[in-house]
């Protein structure tokens, strides 16, 4: 139960700035309340500028940016897609839409994203078999990317299109180059959570204009141009409303400032915590700019004497969301059974950060005050452990 006299700490809160209701207020006063409109526009055009694309498409969420994706390079029931195994189920759940079967590949321990060397072994074994994925799912993990170079030049060597789920990475560049903007088709989402926030919705990116246009009349219900209402083929509601594209606008004016506070946030808690024994924060991979979208740590529990589980019962005590890093796919009961390539033989990386990962509070709204309850927490814990251990083994030194 939370302290009557403390808030609630949340882990990652919208942070609206108050220009979001200049664009809102604009499209009432125009009556552009309807889906589509001079915001949608104008937001798709302000993202393919910062990212540096041909072009964008704004849609209800990033699920259904991931689900066009799909469609576009024709996934269909007896294809399979490799997809990152250490992510949110939104990753991998329109490979079900489309009847195919996802194959899960295994984290790279440094990156915690998808690893190249397990990817590899995936594609080796598909080409023996005679059956390659139809395309990669590549997962950019709580701000940071993936080795892209790397996994570029694996999908290049089988002739394999990419799809890169930037939905935490937007504003994070790798090499010089932004987040979502490597594979053939990228995606941003503007959840509620997310680092810039619509309330709900999500961007497709590519540099390929064609398909581009072919999502935008499938996004639409797949209207044929006719004077009535004509479809030959099915088509999706998947179109971001003029009202929320506003608030996008205004959201999209500050990307820079959350991407600062969040990385400030980060160091706060690196300088206050990194002491603590056997904590691990993730690394920021060479010639990359992570967005921080949220502090991730993980905990080795016969360094430190303290477990995940209580750490975040404490931190719940103490009104403090904190959470465990994401259950990897192919452990879920959804896909049991799925197809699975570990980093190396007998290690599962990806369980492995589960099983010893949290997410610390990282909304760019949270200050000082906020972050030192939670530095304080979890240092509390921790020098209750060691006073324990102390106790338990007296004649024991703590190193």
């Amino acid at each position: 139960m939370i302290p009557l006299s403390k808030s609630m700490i949340y882990l990652s809160p919208p942070h609206m700035t108050g220009e979001e209701q200049q664009y809102v207020n604009e499209a009432f006063a125009s009556n552009w309340i309807a889906p589509l409109g001079p915001n949608v526009d104008a937001f798709e055009q302000e993202i393919a500028e910062l990212v540096e694309v041909s072009g964008a498409l704004a849609v209800s969420s990033g699920t259904a940016a991931i689900h066009l994706a799909l469609a576009l390079l024709d996934i269909k029931k007896g294809d399979t897609v490799f997809c990152s195994t250490l992510t949110f189920v939104a990753s991998a759940n329109p490979i079900l839409y489309q009847g195919a079967e996802p194959v899960f590949i295994d984290s790279d321990p440094e990156s915690w994203n998808m690893s190249p060397k397990a990817l590899t072994k995936a594609f080796q074994e598909a080409a023996i078999e005679g059956k390659l994925p139809k395309a990669v799912m590549v997962v950019n993990l709580y701000g940071q990317s993936a080795r892209m170079n790397e996994i570029l030049l694996i999908c290049n060597q089988y002739g394999v299109p990419l799809i890169e789920d930037a939905a935490e990475s937007l504003g994070t560049t790798y090499h010089g180059k932004a987040s979502g903007t490597f594979g053939n088709l990228g995606i941003y989402s503007f959840n509620g959570n997310k680092i810039i926030t619509t309330s709900g919705g999500g961007m497709l990116v590519s540099n390929d204009e064609a398909a581009l246009e072919r999502a935008r009349f499938l996004a639409s219900q797949a209207r044929d141009q006719a004077a009535h209402y004509q479809h030959s083929v099915m088509g999706y509601n998947y179109r971001l409303s003029n009202l929320l594209a506003g608030v996008g606008r205004g959201q999209l004016r500050v990307l820079g400032d959350r991407v600062a506070a969040r990385r400030e946030i980060f160091d706060v808690y690196y300088n206050n915590l990194s002491d603590l024994p056997g904590i691990n924060f993730m690394r920021e991979l060479e010639n990359t700019s992570m967005n921080r979208w949220l502090t991730t740590f993980t905990i080795d529990e016969k360094v430190s004497g303290v477990a995940t589980e209580q750490l975040l019962a404490a931190f719940y005590r103490e009104g403090i969301e904190a959470r465990p890093v994401w259950k990897p796919l192919h452990l879920q009961p959804l896909f049991s059974g799925a197809r699975f390539y570990a980093h190396e033989k007998n290690r599962d990386v990806a369980d492995k950060l589960f099983r010893t990962g949290i997410c610390l509070p990282s909304g760019s709204s949270l200050n000082e005050e906020e972050q030192q309850r939670v530095i304080h927490c979890m240092r509390k814990v921790f020098e209750q452990s060691i006073r324990n251990r102390i106790y338990l083994f007296p004649g024991k030194q703590e190193v």
